[in-house]
């Protein structure tokens, strides 16, 4: 296999019933390798907003990156009536690594995935080998006690995710209004172009509209009554943990020392970043994934 071949992504479907439907992901890598890492992406993005990420590692490892439900291309339905927590988006992932019977794989995501990740780790814990959380979303166990499974409404997050322009003429219009602004000034062209590509799809209209939609990601915001801490605890592999400088959701202040206490956990702040570490700082993505994988 070239690294040029080894570099593109396969777009693939696996049937998860148990979950309502199909799951879909790229996959990058020999496939005839077993999955080392399976990468699960952030609140309103995809698995192919990471391809530039993850392509790098292809030519030495299998990578699964999937659409978590109501996300990219996912099969998934989003069913946001009644829902209080991300304990659904865990059981996607854990009824993947079930169809798959993956075993002895990273599991890694960013924001909302690599929260998803932490939640799966701990039900599943003998088929994980590790984790690795880049800027994951984490509250204070404070925090945790007081919520009672309704974020609020008025939250800028929420509030700025439901006023969110869902209908734009093209995807080439999508990216003239997106380059350079908010969540995607610090991003490539090329990373602006694989989200887009996915984050959007045709209408019968001719025109194209997010396929994640605004009231979905206002509900991952919402819908916090999951126990990140509790999993923390629970799981028994490994996990590193890549925080943001400014604005992360990895809201640990105080308690650095409880989480790192085992010696199981590690904790790194990566100076100049945002929640957008992964597409700010790539090299630590890499770097990351590549430690992890190559460990037994």
């Amino acid at each position: 296999m070239t690294v040029a071949v080894a570099r593109e992504p396969r777009a693939v479907r696996i049937n998860l019933p148990s979950r309502g439907g199909e799951m879909s992901a790229l996959e990058f890598g020999p496939a005839e390798r077993p999955v080392d890492i399976v990468f699960t992406h952030a609140n309103g993005f995809n698995a192919r907003t990471y391809a530039s990420l993850l392509a790098p590692l292809a030519a030495d490892f299998h990578i699964l990156a999937i659409d978590q439900r109501g996300h990219g291309r996912s099969g998934l339905t989003p069913d946001i009536e009644g829902r209080t927590s991300w304990y659904g988006l865990r059981d996607d992932l854990l009824a993947l690594l079930e169809a798959l019977d993956l075993k002895n794989v990273v599991l890694a995501g960013h924001s909302m995935g690599g929260t998803a990740s932490i939640l799966a780790s701990a039900e599943a814990p003998q088929r994980v080998r590790s984790l690795v959380m880049f800027d994951p979303v984490v509250l204070s166990p404070e925090a945790i006690t007081a919520n009672t499974g309704g974020g609020p409404i008025e939250s800028p997050l929420v509030q700025g995710a439901l006023r969110r322009r869902a209908v734009f003429p093209s995807r080439a219009a999508v990216i003239e209004a997106y380059t350079g602004r908010g969540a995607f000034k610090s991003w490539t062209p090329a990373m602006l172009a694989d989200y887009v590509a996915d984050g959007f799809r045709e209408r019968p209209d001719g025109e194209v509209e997010l396929t994640c939609a605004p009231e979905w990601e206002a509900s991952n915001f919402t819908s916090q009554a999951h126990d990140t801490w509790d999993a923390f605890a629970r799981s028994t592999a490994p996990i590193t943990i890549f925080r943001a400088e400014n604005g992360s959701t990895c809201r640990v202040e105080g308690h650095e020392a409880e989480l790192t206490a085992s010696g199981r956990i590690t904790l790194q702040t990566v100076p100049g970043t945002t929640h957008f570490l992964p597409m700010e700082r790539p090299e630590v993505v890499e770097t990351a994934l590549r430690t992890a994988a190559s460990k037994p």
